[in-house]
């Protein structure tokens, strides 16, 4: 591959400057294209080099050549594909610093020794269990990062690093803090965050030099107090923990600067705090603090923030802190603010929002220096007066409240820069808003405004105006006057037309008109020259003007949710496209010409009508993302699709080397016990089987194998697939139901009580509506009619309606006609070629007599079979896992070494522990004795682990926490509900209903949630008692009634609710083709705290808010009408609706699709709102809310990846690049490299960033 121009240019200036550093690496986000692979040769003869940086390329290797750059001191190889650690390292002995981080490192070599001088080594985010001793033979070694690794320990022998003044853990998995850590006396600085300590030894207190400590979020619930002995501390960080107290020995620690103690559980604010009268910055957040005590005013702290406690007041003394300059008092239940906050003349911050404000204080007036004020999320009905005075302010939040106008005197406030009023209740904008003239954005979204004010054409400093989720139905002619706009919002309105004049806005970068009514975009939209980004999914258009073509720095186009039949021929020639989306349209097919797009990286064409995709699209080089979902696609096969667009390039790549076809398939039998299943199943096989007297029921599975002879001459194999008939069994039959199958429906006639649409359904849900034959057994020659036409217009999968009697044979040649009918011609079976190797493997496995085999042994048959690559071995055997051939889990830790040959052999074995006598008494309860028993014969024994992580993996068991080697399958649980208190005020409720509910969604949810169960008692067959972060939920299955009922109670229910509702969706999602409804509680007067409210189906309410409806009446007596939005933010909060509902271009694109839109600034101390955020592509916030940095150089930020929020601490020694990159490429490990010495990288920055970046 030849090496980027980009790295050409820079070694020949290192060359020709004879510079001593070389920066090599790769801006987070490069294309692959643009990595490289490995070093170029020409870097080997730049012998002065002393600096060389290769972080964030695709280097799998080192060469030996890099040896000749004797004179390297600092090497930077993180974010890289590095197995294993080059022995030529270890000759560059001038190196100091070396960074390995973000690699697939397992070991360090015993040879790294030899870098004596090394001062500085960075090995996390890598997969080491254990730290080399050869670590510890580095005495020079004065900082060490092991962070994000998986060690539970470190050697005796670290003590040896007497030198050691920076040791990093974070995110490790140790349980206790590691003696001899305690012996490095000279280290200043430790990082233990993010592992699983429960204590503190008071043998970490020896530590006296120790100035910065961490041990931020683990799960202490003490602190001894010996830490006073840590008198040189400046900053210590105990946040994340479930402490209820502080010792009173802190106060010994008179040097802190700064403390942080978020999100603990502490009550009261510790009176030995008031004692550290150095601390300039305390974090109280998120614990559960009702009362400020005002001993806290002794302090002269410039930062303060007490958010996410449950405050009512704050004390009048809070006027004594006049050094403040930030103070966070937002999330808390204050219904007012005293006067003396106007004391604080030096605040700079002032964060109010999320209370329960109706006023502000006039005293706020006060407060001339602030430059940021957040009232957002409060109860005002008017913008107070006071805020007039602070004419330094430049961001106003005022959003979330229920303002109805806005006051003239705002026009004040002439340094404001941004203002933000969305979710108001403003009907319309006073034309003196145009004389609020420095106003850079102004987001004036989800509020009832019908029309915009002229005047709004004097604000020609607008780079950014939101007017999203309003009724507007046109664009006023005022809006072109504003020249300088770079983005303009018009999502959900009921636009029916873009005016022509559109075009005046020539410095648009963004245009977003996606959920309108547009037909048509006027043809002036290509006069736009500087978009990059436009958006208009979700509206009626059938074509694109031509015009658009004329857009040539588009990068991003989302024409997803139209009513489009063609891809138009002039997006080809938008050559600048990244991101296409074109989901939800009406395509056939997929034209040629759309490789033009070179630059193409997300291609989204999930949810049409394509059943094939030409394989030019492939040769798109930088094409990563390719959503393909949802299309009745024969070519490639679906489950080769679903895998993205490398596996897609694999498919056709080993097509070519040679194709076949595979002439197999499944036939399931499904039915009651004892309706003839296994007969039917012999009888196919062999006509001649005679039945026999007594014939025991299926237990599970069987599989038998059928032979029968194509018209071409081929053979075609059958794979039956004989299903047990018990209930016990409904439960795990979903994870063998599969697609490309036919089904069998067999009903006994005699006893009629065969549930033909029980099954029909849970056929159409688990197998995407695969054919299916209903065989009626004529026992005794009982004739049954059934209502077919009504069967067949609920369920278009059933083909035919046979009647035969097993015992006689009488039907039994017809039955079998359309047997093989029906299943030689299955799409897969007609249409798809395969690669001719992967018929020979599948072959060979299927002649292989081994229920399983290992990896290894799979992987050496490939080989045999002539596979060359390992991905196409593993892509195979994917394949045949999707198709139910064998069972191959690549993404588990433990199975993924073993290949189930015969899945009837793991199914089996579950039901063996299902059936057994002992743990169906004990109520589903087992343990691993139990199991050695139960899986005593000789082709289980060696493979009890295998299996019970099988159980797990079908969710079908789960370990009882605390509780080593016992588990519980919750399907054999108790029917009886268990008798609990529960507190029913304040109760946020939702239910789920079903159109048609298939068993083992509740026990499902209960194996997920397991580690919630309250006191790990509370869970009975239908439902369960969850208990999270002082919140606690009730969730019950009434099968019968077809629904899931949700109750929440406690302090974070909001919270609880999202995540319990993430899960069942995704249990959800598992069906093809389930309907369910989510029902939303009334909030009228009448169902408040009501147990039996009035429910909205949530998919109405949605619809509702995209036409412009605010409102909705209430069903029940007296009939209230009540405002949307707010229903859904009592259940499911408008931050996080509108993060779900965001219509933007990401959400359409494949799932490991991630966009990242930061501030980013490298500086000294400052301070950092919560306003700007971290997000990915699904909407979920990475790293945001709640961010603030302090003096320590570390960044504190909430991490919040639906559904759980998670706190997360950030060292400044793990770069922000290797965070993002991983994020991106969707890997779930986080990888963190680089090392920075003197600076902090600043999220969150209130003010504008140095550098701002849209990585996509």
């Amino acid at each position: 591959m030849a090496v980027p121009e980009r790295f050409v240019k820079k070694i020949i200036e290192a060359k020709e400057k004879q510079l001593k550093q070389l920066d090599l690496s790769s801006p987070i986000f490069f294309n692959d294209g643009d990595q490289l692979t490995k070093i170029p040769t020409e870097v080997f003869n730049l012998s002065q080099l002393e600096v060389l940086n290769l972080r964030d390329n695709q280097l799998t290797t080192v060469p030996e050549f890099l040896t000749k750059l004797t004179n390297l001191t600092q090497l930077d190889l993180s974010g890289n594909q590095l197995t294993t650690v080059p022995e030529s390292l270890t000759k560059l002995t001038n190196l100091t610093q070396l960074d390995l981080s973000g690699n697939q490192l397992t070991t360090v070599p015993e040879s790294l020794t030899k870098l004596t001088n090394l001062t500085q080594i960075n090995l996390s985010g890598n997969q080491l269990t254990t730290v080399p001793e050869s670590l510890t033979k580095l005495t020079n070694l004065t900082q060490i990062n092991l962070s994000f690794t998986q060690l539970t320990t470190v050697p005796e022998s670290i003590e040896k690093l007497t030198n050691l003044t920076q040791l990093d853990l974070i995110y490790n998995k140790f349980t206790t803090v590691p003696e001899s850590l305690t012996k490095l006396t000279n280290l200043t600085q430790i990082n233990l965050s993010y592992n699983q300590l429960t204590t503190v030894p008071e043998s970490l207190t020896k530590l006296t030099k120790l100035t910065q400590l961490d041990l931020s979020d683990n799960q202490l619930t003490t602190v001894p107090e010996a830490i006073g002995k840590l008198t040189n501390l400046t900053q210590l960080n105990l946040s994340g923990n479930q402490l209820t107290t502080v010792p009173e020995a802190i106060e010994k620690l008179t040097n802190l600067t700064q403390l942080d103690l978020r999100g603990n559980q502490l009550t009261t604010v510790p009176e030995s705090l008031t004692k550290l009268t150095k601390l300039t910055q305390l974090d109280l957040s998120y614990n559960q603090l009702t009362t400020v005590p005002e001993s806290l005013t002794k302090l002269t702290l410039t930062q303060l923030d007490l958010s996410g406690n449950q405050l009512t007041t704050v004390p009048e003394a809070i006027g004594k802190l006049t050094n403040l300059t930030q103070l966070d008092l937002r999330g808390n239940q204050l219904t007012t603010v005293p006067e003396t906050i106007g004391k604080l003349t030096n605040l700079t911050q002032l964060d109010l929002s999320d209370n329960q404000l109706t006023k502000v204080p006039e005293a706020i007036g006060k407060l001339t220096n602030l430059t940021q004020l957040d009232l957002s999320d409060n109860q005002l009905t008017k913008v107070p007066e006071s805020l007039t005075k602070l004419s330094n302010l430049i961001q106003l939040y005022l959003n979330d409240n229920q303002l109805t106008t806005v006051p003239e005197s705002l026009t004040k406030l002439t340094q404001l820069t941004e203002f933000y009023l969305s979710d108001n209740q403003l009907t319309t904008v006073p034309e003196f808003i145009g004389n609020i003239t420095n106003l850079t954005q102004l987001d004036l979204s989800k509020n009832k405004l019908t029309t915009v004010p002229e005047a709004i054409g004097k604000l020609t400093n607008l780079t950014e105006l939101n007017l999203n989720l309003n009724q507007l139905k046109t664009i006023p002619e005022s809006l072109t006057n504003l020249t300088n706009l770079t983005q303009l919002d018009l999502i959900y309105n009921q636009l029916t037309t873009v005016p022509e004049t559109i075009r005046k806005l020539s410095n648009l970068t963004q245009l977003d008109l996606s959920g309108n009514q547009l037909t048509t975009v006027p043809e002036s939209i290509g006069k736009l020259a500087n978009l990059t980004k436009l958006y208009l999914r979700n509206n009626q258009l059938t074509k694109v003007p031509k015009t658009i073509e004329k857009l040539a720095k588009l990068t991003q186009l989302d024409l997803s949710d139209n009513l489009l039949k063609t891809v138009p021929e002039s997006l080809t020639k938008l050559t600048n496209l990244t991101q296409l989306a074109l989901s939800t349209n009406q395509l056939k097919k997929v034209p040629e010409s759309l490789t033009k797009l070179a630059n193409l990286t997300q291609l989204d064409l999930s949810y049409n009508q394509l059943t094939t995709v030409p394989e030019s699209l492939t040769n798109i080089a930088n094409l990563t993302n390719l959503n393909l979902s949802k299309n009745p696609l024969e070519t490639p096969p679906i489950e080769i699709a679903e895998d993205g667009i490398e596996a897609i390039r694999d498919y056709f790549r080993q097509l070519k080397e040679g194709k076949d076809y595979i002439y197999e398939a499944k036939l399931l039998i499904v039915g009651e016990a004892g309706a003839g299943k296994t007969t039917l199943a012999k009888k196919i096989e062999n006509p001649d089987y005679q039945l026999q007297q007594n014939e025991k029921s299926t237990e599970g599975i069987d599989i038998i194998q059928w032979t029968f002879p194509l018209d071409n001459g081929r053979d075609f194999r059958v794979n039956i697939w004989d299903f047990g008939g018990q209930e016990i069994y409904h439960a795990t039959h979903q994870f063998f139901l599969t697609k490309r199958s036919l089904y069998t429906l067999v009903a006994d006639t005699r006893k009629e009580d065969t549930d033909f649409y029980y099954w029909l359904n849970i056929v159409e849900l688990l197998s995407d509506n695969s054919p299916l034959l209903i065989i009626k057994n004529e026992k005794q020659n009982r004739h049954r009619e059934i209502n077919e036409r009504a069967l067949r217009g609920q369920f278009t999968n059933l083909k035919e309606t046979l009647a035969t009697n097993l015992a006689t044979n009488r039907g039994l040649e017809d039955s079998l006609t359309q047997i093989k009918f029906y299943i030689s011609n299955l799409p897969h079976i007609k249409e798809a070629a395969l690669p001719r190797t992967w018929k020979q493997v599948r072959e060979a496995l299927e002649e292989d007599s081994r229920n399983y085999i290992s990896l290894d042994e799979y992987l050496r048959i490939c080989s045999n079979n002539g596979f060359t690559l390992y991905k196409d071995k593993l892509q195979l055997s994917g394949y045949l896992h999707d198709l139910g051939v064998c069972l191959h889990f690549q993404d588990d830790p433990l199975l993924k070494k073993t290949v189930i040959l015969k899945p009837e052999w793991g199914t089996y074995a579950v039901y063996k522990v299902l059936d057994n006598d002992q743990v169906i008494r004990h109520l589903g309860c087992f343990n691993r004795a139990d199991l050695e028993k139960i899986w005593s014969e000789e082709n289980y024994a060696y493979m009890q682990d295998e299996l019970l992580q099988l159980m797990m993996k079908f969710q079908l068991c789960y370990p009882i926490p605390g509780s080593k080697d016992n588990y519980i399958a919750p399907q054999l649980l108790t029917l009886n509900q268990p008798d609990y208190d529960w507190d029913e005020s304040d109760n946020l409720i939702l239910r789920y209903t079903y159109d048609f509910m298939p068993k083992g969604i509740i026990t499902r949810f209960i194996v997920v949630m397991h580690k919630w169960i309250y006191q790990q008692q509370y869970v009975w067959r239908s439902g369960v008692i969850l208990n999270k972060d002082n919140t606690k939920a009730e969730v019950i299955e009434d099968y019968e009634q077809r629904e899931i009922k949700i109750r929440v109670t406690g302090r974070h229910k909001r919270d609880l609710l999202t995540t319990i509702t993430y899960e069942l969706d995704q249990i959800h999602d598992s069906y093809h083709r389930l309907k369910c409804s989510k029902l939303i509680p009334c909030n009228c007067s009448t169902c408040k705290n009501s147990q039996t409210p009035y429910f909205y189906e949530f998919d109405k309410l949605r619809e509702r808010i995209a036409y412009g409806k605010d409102t909705i009446e209430c069903g029940s007596p007296p009939y209230k009408t009540v405002e949307v939005l707010c229903l859904i933010d009592d259940v499911i909060g408008l931050k996080q609706f509108n993060k779900d509902e965001q219509p933007d271009i990401y959400r359409q694109l494949n799932n490991a699709d991630r966009s990242i839109t930061i501030n980013i600034e490298a500086t000294g101390s400052k301070t950092m709102s919560e306003k700007s955020e971290i997000k990915v592509g699904d909407g979920s916030t990475v790293i945001g809310a709640g961010g603030r940095e302090s003096n320590n150089n570390t960044i504190n930020a909430t991490v919040n990846e639906s559904p759980t929020e998670e706190k997360w601490n950030l060292s400044n020694k793990l770069a922000l690049i290797g965070i993002i990159a991983t994020l991106f490429v969707g890997l779930g490990a986080w990888l963190f490299s680089g090392l920075l010495n003197d600076k902090v990288i600043k999220l969150f920055s209130p003010e504008p960033a140095t550098q701002q970046e849209q990585l996509d």
